[in-house]
This record gives C-alpha cells, structure tokens and sequence, in this order.
C-alpha cells in the first residue's frame, strides 16, 4: 500500500489575497506565494503552523461545473501526497472508487480527484523530490 501524508488545503475566496491576509493577521501564517494560474485565477499559498494552506480565487459557474469544486463552498479541497500514484490508482479502481484521470499540472507532478464520503473532495498527488 503507498504511504500517504497531508500536502494542503485549499480554502476557495472571491478575493484570495485579502483572504489570506486574514489568516496572517489573525493567526500568524506565513506568505509563501502569490501566483496567477494558467487560467488566469490567483492562487496563495500560506503556511500556517507548518501546514500548507492555499487559497483560490472562486470559478464562474460554468467553469465550476467542469471541475471537482463547487460555486458555493469555501472549502475546495483537502490534498494528500502519495509516494505511487501508480499503485494508488489500482487499488481505487479495484475498490470501485470514481475518480478523475491523472494529470500532471506541471513536470514532476501528478494529481487526481475523487470524492469522499459526505462530498469532500480529495486530491491526491504525487510530487517528485
């Protein structure tokens, strides 16, 4: 069975960087980054406590509806790295899990999604290093 860790969360916002700022007043994060995604959304990554918090700009309906997240949810998801995305993914399929194809976001990288008892999301991925 591959071993499993926490990798992030990721909270959803219509405005990430007051979001974060949020979490830094209040709780003491960290601003790690501040990024544009290739879809043109802001993402930030915080670190809170040793924990990696990301916070996303929220999606249009109609792109929501392509995607594993949800319009109105400030939750978007929980990530857990896996160390063999391969063995991962047959012991989901064998399970019967749904789950989103692999992708690989950017080299050295990949993730996949499924659903969790109660509708949380969870992704998974694989990072090399």
């Amino acid at each position: 069975m591959p071993n499993y860790r926490y990798d992030h969360l990721h909270l959803i916002s219509p405005d990430p960087v007051t979001t974060a700022h949020f979490y830094e007043d209040y709780f003491g994060a960290v601003l790690r980054s501040v990024r544009t995604l290739s879809d043109g959304r802001t993402n930030v990554e915080l670190d809170l406590a040793g924990w990696r918090f990301m916070v996303i700009a929220r999606r249009t309906p109609e792109e929501a509806a392509l995607s594993p997240e949800t319009v109105d949810s400030a939750f978007g998801h929980i990530c857990l790295r896996t160390d063999d995305m391969t063995s991962t993914v047959i012991q989901l399929q064998a399970a019967g899990v749904p789950m989103s194809p692999v992708k690989s976001p950017r080299p050295g990288v990949k993730v996949l999604f499924l659903r969790g008892p109660d509708d949380v999301i969870i992704e998974l991925s694989e990072r090399d290093g």
